[in-house]
């Protein structure tokens, strides 16, 4: 963790005791989130003015080290802390929650003059593993020669994420490259036809219906019962590939209704932890996103919220 983010946090230990609606807080957040959690902040502080979340993006690895070092008392990451972790925490007098706020998707995107439409999973695995390294071989493509994959940065849950689930733990090939952000991924495919980027669905999912929603829009639509729908839209500077698993005859986009069938193969959990005590600021944003309105806000990211709300719909005729 940097010097700067250091004495960030020292700074905030200084401030005096916080409510659950007002004071300052911090957040180290997995970067494959941010889009997410940014949301979450903005509308948080606009509900209550008094709040400030102060947020740090950073690889899984940091988001833990973090936590653990007493830096932070929030943290967002792919998975929950172990056993040890959690008694260590305790043994620091650490009031630990943790709950899955989220289901992310992983999608895979291409530049728009590449031909193919659809991956398994298993060309995948082949493709990061290094076995694969040619378009033609995947898939028909006149003029396009060596594969290159492309992951957000270096140490990132994403790169984790597809070790573990398509490759067993095993190296990737030497086709594969971090950038530094999830938007240098979206500069490397556009500017590179041979290029496959694996990035979260955040990154490249709007709902139309709430876009260009100002922070109070979002707030104030946070109060209706029920969520409604999205009308969900994929970014058009990109083709976004359909995914099938090896036992699928089907490939399927990244949607928010194939994460909840279990139709789409690439995903994953997201979980918030905190561990910090009732009435403070990190405890009242920690039950702010787990809750009514924060589930509801991710709703509309392209993520599927751990607690879906539907809206009946009655048809007379």
């Amino acid at each position: 963790m940097t010097l700067a983010m250091a004495a960030a946090f020292s700074s905030c230990d200084k401030k005096p005791a916080s409510t659950s609606t007002s004071g300052i807080a911090t957040i180290v957040c997995d970067a494959s989130f941010e889009n997410v959690l940014q949301q979450e902040i903005d509308v948080y502080e606009y509900i209550y003015p008094k709040a400030s979340i102060i947020p740090y993006y950073e690889d899984e690895r940091a988001c833990f080290d973090s936590l653990l070092n007493l830096s932070t008392k929030m943290i967002v990451a792919s998975r929950e802390l172990t056993d040890q972790e959690q008694s260590y925490l305790k043994s620091k007098d650490r009031q630990v929650r943790q709950s899955r706020i989220a289901v992310d998707a992983l999608a895979l995107i291409v530049n728009p003059a590449n031909n193919i439409d659809q991956m398994s999973t298993t060309e995948l695995a082949e493709i990061l593993s290094g076995k694969e390294t040619e378009w033609n071989n995947v898939w028909p493509n006149d003029g396009l020669g060596r594969i290159e994959v492309v992951f957000d940065h270096q140490g990132s849950s994403t790169v984790q994420f597809m070790r573990d689930s398509l490759l067993n733990g095993a190296e990737l090939g030497s086709n594969v490259f971090a950038q530094k952000s999830s938007e240098d991924v979206f500069k490397a495919v556009a500017a590179n036809k041979n290029a496959i980027g694996v990035i979260g669905v955040s990154w490249i999912s709007t709902d139309m219906a709430t876009a260009n929603m100002s922070t109070e829009e979002r707030a104030a639509a946070l109060t209706d019962s029920v969520g409604s729908a999205p009308d969900q839209q994929f970014r058009k500077d990109v083709k976004v590939l359909k995914v099938s698993a090896p036992d699928q005859v089907n490939a399927y986009a990244p949607y928010q209704y194939y994460i909840y069938t279990g139709d789409y193969p690439l995903t994953r959990s997201i979980y918030m932890i905190c561990a910090s005590a009732g009435g403070t600021i990190s405890h009242g944003f920690y039950s702010f996103v787990t809750g009514f309105q924060g589930q509801k806000l991710i709703q509309s990211t392209g993520v599927l919220p751990n607690l879906i709300y539907t809206q009946r719909v009655e048809v007379t005729r």
